[in-house]
């Protein structure tokens, strides 16, 4: 089974662009990501009939409050232009998003237009449950790089709705505030740990200054990656953790919860990136965090003018990578494909469309929609173009995930999760891993 990834000359194209915007004085419009509504289901945008055949299209996509009500106000306006269109919407926070879902597909019910994750691709496709969109949307105006990365087998089964990196974000209010100064362009993971344990003696009780990487899966891969060992887990599905850099990255994360400069277990596991609530950055507890590029704007939007962006930390490789925020699919089962298919074609492609939902799913797919939006680009979006940037200038191939390891996530996370709360050495972790990937290798 073939894995599109990426190619590097993605990371060219999608820097020389970005970087044209940016000198031209570049903004953005704002954005929100992964915040933890409550979820919210059952939703009909109505119209009134002009005597064309009724038809009510399921969408369901997860994110935060912004993406929430810029794509309610998009669906709105499709059912104002087209009466006999009406929707269902379903839609949450990324946590229980696939299960929810595919527990919905098992059913042969699942929604209309789904908004899918790269990682989940892969088994998608391969299980036949993404209907062919090669035909019917105009795909023109999008990089066929960025493009080819929702193909499998040739086809179009995925439409790329933004451009994404994997980065870093810090509160640049509080670090002024301390008198510490931020990451430099190209500082290394050495430098990285040398300034979070310079700073935690300036803090207060109960404020940390990152997060335990000891369960952080992508925090991890980007050690690795610089390290030049590659992914964790390969395209093809082969188990790649590098013993060393695995035990180098626990026992010091080890060493950082000892001395306070991460949170206790407990208090991580609390922690809810963009829950107003429940963010520890957001609340003053913490000052950086490991995030993809089309969170900034909702950061920003929470805490104005407060935040910094950063590439992650690189070794003798760089440890970030551009991607595609996500895509909208289509159910093999649907009953209404033509009709999902021209929704997408007018959601990436519409002008009015693209002004409303502006940087909610990461800085617009199509060249001409973000030369439209540049000109009223805010500080959060201009965050966001920083970010993506900065991970260009040293990108990584991006790996979506290898077919058939889905559930290595869950296997994965409970292993790390006894290994932060000192359940397991970081020796036994790593062999538990490596059992686990086992079972998942073909």
């Amino acid at each position: 089974m073939s894995m599109n990834i990426v190619p590097r000359k993605t990371a060219a194209a999608v820097a020389a662009l970005l970087l044209a915007f940016t000198a031209a004085g570049c903004s953005s419009l704002g954005v929100k990501e992964e915040a933890q509504p409550a979820p919210q289901t059952g939703g009909t945008q109505t119209a009134t009939s002009t005597g064309a055949k009724p038809i009510k299209l399921r969408v369901m996509w997860w994110g935060s409050q912004a993406r929430h009500d810029a794509t309610l106000k998009i669906l709105d306006l499709y059912t104002k232009k087209n009466p006999n269109i009406t929707f269902e919407t379903q839609y949450q926070g990324f946590d229980g998003y696939l299960d929810k879902l595919t527990t919905q597909a098992a059913a042969k019910n699942a929604p209309d237009i789904i908004q899918m994750d790269a990682a989940w691709l892969a088994d998608w496709n391969g299980r036949g449950q993404l209907a062919d969109l090669s035909s019917g949307i105009n795909t023109n105006d999008i990089d066929p790089s960025l493009l080819d990365t929702g193909k499998y087998k040739g086809k179009l089964t995925a439409v790329p709705l933004g451009n994404n990196a994997w980065g870093m974000i810090y509160d640049k209010a509080a670090l002024e505030k301390l008198g510490v100064a931020p990451p430099k362009d190209g500082y290394t993971w050495d430098d990285y740990f040398k300034l979070v344990e310079e700073i935690k003696p300036k803090l207060g009780k109960g404020q940390y200054v990152i997060k335990d990487g000891t369960t952080d899966t992508t925090q991890y891969a980007a050690f690795q990656l610089s390290r030049g060992k590659g992914w964790p887990v390969t395209v093809d599905g082969k188990f790649n953790y590098d013993k060393e850099s695995w035990l180098e990255w626990t026992k010091k994360f080890a060493q950082l919860r000892k001395d306070g400069v991460v949170p206790p277990p407990d208090v991580q596991l609390a922690d809810k990136d963009l829950d107003p609530t429940a963010d520890m950055l957001i609340n003053g507890k913490l000052l950086f965090k490991g995030l993809h590029a089309a969170q900034v704007s909702a950061y920003d939007a929470l805490k104005p003018g407060a935040i910094g962006v950063a590439a992650m930390p690189q070794g003798v490789q760089g440890g970030g990578w551009l991607k595609a925020t996500f895509y909208f699919s289509v159910s093999q089962d649907s009953q209404y494909k033509e009709e999902a298919k021209k929704f997408i074609d007018w959601f990436i492609n519409d002008p009015e469309a693209g002004e409303i939902g502006g940087t909610t799913r990461g800085v617009p797919i199509t060249s001409k929609i973000v030369a439209q939006l540049q000109p009223k680009f805010n500080l959060g979006d201009k965050l966001t173009v920083e970010m993506i940037n900065k991970t260009a200038l040293k990108p990584q191939v991006f790996n979506p995930g290898a077919p058939g390891w889905t559930d290595f996530a869950k296997d994965e996370q409970d292993i790390r999760e006894r290994l932060m709360f000192e359940k397991i050495t970081p020796e036994q972790a790593f062999d538990e891993l490596a059992k686990a990937g086992k079972k998942y290798e073909k």
